[in-house]
């Protein structure tokens, strides 16, 4: 039990620690990233509940329908309306990379119970295959969300519409990546392995132009 929970929880704050550091000007207190991270993991329970009615009773059911809505809508959707009407308006969120590491944070609070059930239900042995691809993706997806809300909070002339890619591209990603899993049943890793580098490749671009204008932000201050 402590081992299959330690494998659980290890790629989470690994990932957790990464984008929580590469924040070039000021971290964030402890308390308010975990706080975040409780309301990603509370977000599980409703998700699950929700997901399980649709299969109970047949409902979108379709691999595009499934990935798209049932798994990258929702679960991206209840992401961002937690971020947006509680971390948003943080006195904390002090500049655009903060974003990142409160989407981070929100993502991987849904990431962790999701895995722990997952190991739980199936066995240590997919710990590490966990923690490559939905552990991961769930950070990144967290890092875009974070991005454009941090650009939406801050010296942007263009708020609503940063709001609206902080919740469409993740969707987007997120629906992708589950599509990829529920359509290509052979060899799927040879698909989801060059997905997840240009998405690893696309949110680093975006921690390093979250810091760039982190720094003018501070500097106008």
């Amino acid at each position: 039990m402590f081992t299959l929970i330690t494998a659980g929880l290890a790629p989470v704050f690994a990932l957790l620690s990464f984008f929580y550091l590469k924040d070039e000007y000021e971290l964030e207190p402890v308390y308010a990233i975990f706080r975040t991270f409780l309301y990603g993991a509370l977000l599980v329970f409703p998700i699950m509940f929700i997901q399980y009615a649709f299969v109970e009773e047949g409902l979108a059911q379709s691999p595009f329908i499934r990935s798209y809505l049932l798994y990258g809508l929702l679960e991206e959707f209840f992401k961002w309306f937690i971020f947006l009407f509680t971390t948003y308006k943080y006195s904390k969120f002090s500049n655009v990379y903060d974003g990142i590491v409160y989407g981070v944070s929100i993502s991987l609070g849904f990431a962790t119970i999701e895995n722990l059930l997952y190991l739980f239900a199936h066995g240590i042995e997919y710990a590490f295959s966990r923690a490559i691809f939905p552990v991961s993706s769930h950070a990144l997806f967290g890092v875009i969300m974070g991005y454009y809300m941090g650009r939406a909070k801050f010296k942007s002339n263009r708020s609503s519409f940063h709001l609206l890619l902080a919740f469409f591209i993740p969707v987007l990603l997120h629906g992708t990546y589950d599509f990829i899993l529920v359509t290509v049943t052979r060899a799927w890793v040879y698909c989801l392995v060059p997905f997840m580098i240009a998405l690893w490749l696309y949110s680093l671009r975006k921690v390093k132009k979250a810091n760039e204008y982190s720094k003018i932000h501070k500097l106008e201050l």
